[in-house]
C-alpha cells in the first residue's frame, strides 16, 4: 500500500506517517522505483502498535525503543496495552462517577482520589522498564548507534537469509549435524551484530519465529512454506542439548 492508502485505511494523517518515517519509528517496508514510499501487513502492525501506544500517551521516543527492543515480543505487548486500556477505562468510569456525584450533591461532599493517576503510571513504568533496562538492549543500542537505516536493513536481510535456509533442510531431523550447525551460525550472527544471544534469549527468538503471525509468514515467504516452524524446532533441539 502507499502512504496515502495507509493514511485512508487508518486515518492516520500522511503528514504524521511521513514523520514516523523520518524519525525511524515506522519505516516503509519498501521504497518504489519512483520514490514512493510502500506499506505491508507487517508494517500496518507495527502501526496498530504505535497508535495503541499513543493513545496511552507514551512519547514517540519510548514507543520507538519498545518496538525496537531485542525483547520484543508482540503477545506480551498486547497483554500490556490491554490492561493499561483497562485501567485508564476504570479512571474514567470514576471520573464519570465523581462528576455525576458533583452534579448531586456539590463538591464538597466528594472523594477526588478519582484524579489519582498513580496506578496507571506505575504499570505504565513497569512495562517500559521490561524492554529498557536490560543487558541486551543496552548492548543492541551501542551496537546500533552508528550504523545508517540501509546498514540495519542490510543486517536484517542477512539474518532472513540465515533463517531462509532453513527451507531447504525440512527433510532432515532438526536435531540433525547440519540443522543445528545453521542454528549455530543464526546465534553467531546475532552475538556479533546485536546483543549477547544466550539460549535462553534463542529458544525464546525461536518460538517468536514460529507464533508472531508476521515473522513466521516473512520467514516462509523467504525460505518457503512450514520454513518458520521448522527453525523453532531446530533452535528447540538445539537449546534442549546445552542442558
Amino acid at each position: 500500500m502507499t502512504v496515502g492508502e495507509v493514511s485512508a485505511l487508518t486515518g492516520v494523517s500522511i503528514r504524521a506517517l511521513r514523520h514516523y518515517d523520518r524519525i525511524g519509528l515506522l519505516p516503509p517496508a519498501a521504497v518504489s522505483e519512483a520514490g514512493y514510499r510502500l506499506y505491508d501487513e507487517s508494517s500496518l502492525e507495527r502501526l496498530s502498535a504505535i497508535l495503541i501506544f499513543r493513545e496511552l500517551q507514551f512519547p514517540l521516543k519510548d514507543i520507538r525503543a519498545i518496538l525496537d527492543s531485542p525483547v520484543y515480543e508482540r503477545n506480551r505487548a498486547l497483554d500490556q496495552q490491554i490492561e493499561l486500556l483497562r485501567l485508564k477505562a476504570e479512571h474514567l468510569e470514576n471520573l464519570i462517577d465523581l462528576a455525576k456525584g458533583i452534579k448531586l450533591l456539590g463538591v464538597k461532599y466528594m472523594n477526588f482520589t478519582a484524579f489519582d493517576t498513580q496506578k496507571i503510571d506505575e504499570y505504565a513504568r513497569q512495562a517500559k522498564a521490561s524492554y529498557g533496562q536490560t543487558a541486551e538492549y543496552k548492548e543492541y543500542m551501542q551496537k546500533s548507534a552508528g550504523r545508517t537505516r540501509e546498514e540495519e536493513k542490510q543486517l536484517g536481510m542477512e539474518l532472513m537469509a540465515l533463517l531462509a535456509a532453513f527451507g531447504g533442510m525440512l527433510d532432515m531431523d532438526p536435531a540433525s549435524e547440519i540443522p543445528q550447525a545453521q542454528v549455530a551460525k543464526v546465534k553467531a550472527f546475532i552475538t556479533e551484530n546485536m546483543y549477547a544471544c544466550s539460549d535462553g534469549i534463542l529458544r525464546n527468538l525461536g518460538r517468536m519465529y514460529a507464533s508472531a503471525e508476521s515473522m513466521r509468514d516473512n520467514i516462509d515467504a523467504a525460505g518457503g512454506p512450514g520454513t518458520a516452524e521448522y527453525a523453532h524446532r531446530a533452535i528447540e533441539a538445539w537449546c534442549s542439548s546445552k542442558h
